[in-house]
């Protein structure tokens, strides 16, 4: 059945579309895009979405879904219907489950779970080494040919150079990135917060700047070596962009990210508290670190935005901030921070968060581009710029409610997601 979408802003900096029209969707499909009226369909659906903006598709390359062996926390229906709530279309999700993604039988197990249960496309990454160790190779090629499409450690950073090294040979032959997770585990040790005057203020376990900074620096180096496509993940620090900087600057295959948690908290947002919605891995750092992230999306630098939807349980971030564990919840509320933060706020254009969002993740990890063009896959994203809304737990798709954004008002929010041309979210509701 074709389906007519009408009235909305359509904006795709591909195609240097920023215009009202009508979009007409049929089998799968973008089949016409045209001016207000010039859009003929004999039968079908019409919506109107007159004050909305359409935009291709957004994917978030960075969440744990954690299925199998961690379901009471996530499992690839809620993960994905929290993702349709938040406005993606496409996610990447994460190895460190139980047990590890880290043969081709896991890879098949999760792709047929998302066939049958997912409300958005969802792409695997195998793991680097096998269970996330360090001391030996996953399972590589037999992971791709069943649908992996990168390889990482996430979770934990790769601690023996020659083994990621390896790594990074072997990923290569099949032309797949490696996404590092930077940690050098004998700088950061125990450490729960940023190493400063706010981990000495509340007396907590403190982790350096240069506990992330090296392994980037190292990464980069077997870039070089190896000519692997290197990702860097979840970038948290000033000193971390400029060294990413300089590697585009040589000219290296070298990408990052940066999560909104990063983008938008900072250490000084930690207090007597203790808030373990608040402890994150890498951990919140100093507010010009803060900054120099938000310039550096805005320049191009940070190559997209990813959430690293981290859900644990209730129990589980009720514990001591030393025991709990880190990570927050973020797919639900990516779409409205950034735009309500950086473009709203005069600081990004549209086209930009588009360019972070919809188009650099699917080129990163090597994915046909999804674009607001006729015959292009009908991947899109829907949303009011309008809507002020506030950060509630109970409104949550996503089993988990561990967010760190809890109680803000955002501006802009997700209406509609067609994936395929079929709807996952319509008027704010996802579709079952």
């Amino acid at each position: 059945m074709a389906l007519l979408l009408k009235n909305a802003r359509c904006v795709d900096p591909q195609v240097e579309l920023d215009a009202i029209c009508d979009v007409l969707v049929r089998d799968g499909q973008i089949a016409q895009i045209g001016k207000p009226g010039t859009v003929d369909m004999a039968k079908g659906v019409q919506k109107d979405l007159s004050g909305r903006i359409l935009i291709p598709g957004m994917m978030d390359m960075h969440v744990h879904l954690r299925e199998p062996g961690y379901e009471y926390k996530e499992d690839v229906a809620s993960g994905s219907r929290a993702a349709a709530k938040g406005g993606f279309t496409a996610v990447l999700c994460m190895p460190n489950t139980k047990p590890v993604i880290n043969d081709a039988t896991q890879v098949a197990y999760v792709i047929d779970k998302a066939q049958l249960y997912a409300r958005t496309n969802i792409y695997v990454a195998g793991a680097l080494s096998h269970g996330l160790k360090g001391e030996a190779l996953s399972e590589m090629g037999d992971m791709v040919s069943s649908g992996a499409i990168a390889f990482t450690d996430d979770g934990r950073g790769v601690q023996d150079s020659g083994m990621m090294r390896r790594a990074m040979d072997y990923a290569k032959q099949f032309n797949v990135p490696v996404l590092s997770h930077c940690q050098d585990e004998g700088l950061v040790a125990n450490g729960v917060v940023n190493e400063g005057l706010v981990s000495t203020r509340l007396g907590l376990a403190s982790w350096p700047a240069a506990g992330e900074e090296i392994q980037i620096a190292r990464d980069i180096a077997l870039c070089e070596i190896t000519g692997c496509a290197l990702h860097v993940q979840h970038i948290s620090t000033a000193r971390g962009v400029d060294l990413v900087r300089a590697a585009k600057n040589a000219g290296l295959p070298v990408t990052c990210e940066v999560t909104p948690h990063h983008l938008f908290l900072c250490e000084d947002d930690l207090d007597e508290r203790y808030d373990t919605n608040l402890k994150m891995n890498p951990p919140l750092r100093t507010r010009d670190d803060m900054l120099a992230l938000q310039t550096a999306l805005t320049e191009g630098i940070i190559d997209c935005v990813a959430t690293d939807h981290a859900p644990h349980a209730a129990h589980e971030k009720a514990l001591e901030f030393e025991l709990a564990p880190f990570g927050t919840i973020g797919l639900e509320t990516a779409l409205g921070l950034v735009y309500g933060n950086l473009v709203a706020g005069g600081k990004m254009t549209l086209a930009s968060m588009i360019a972070r969002m919809s188009v650099a993740p699917r080129r990163i990890l090597g994915l046909q581009a999804v674009r607001l063009e006729e015959g292009n896959v009908a991947d899109l994203t829907i949303f009011n710029p309008d809507i002020l809304w506030t950060v509630r737990a109970e409104d949550f798709c996503s089993k988990s409610k561990n967010s760190a954004f809890l109680g803000l008002e955002l501006k802009g929010r997700a209406t509609d997601v067609y994936v395929e041309g079929y709807a996952s979210l319509e008027d704010g509701k996802v579709v079952d």
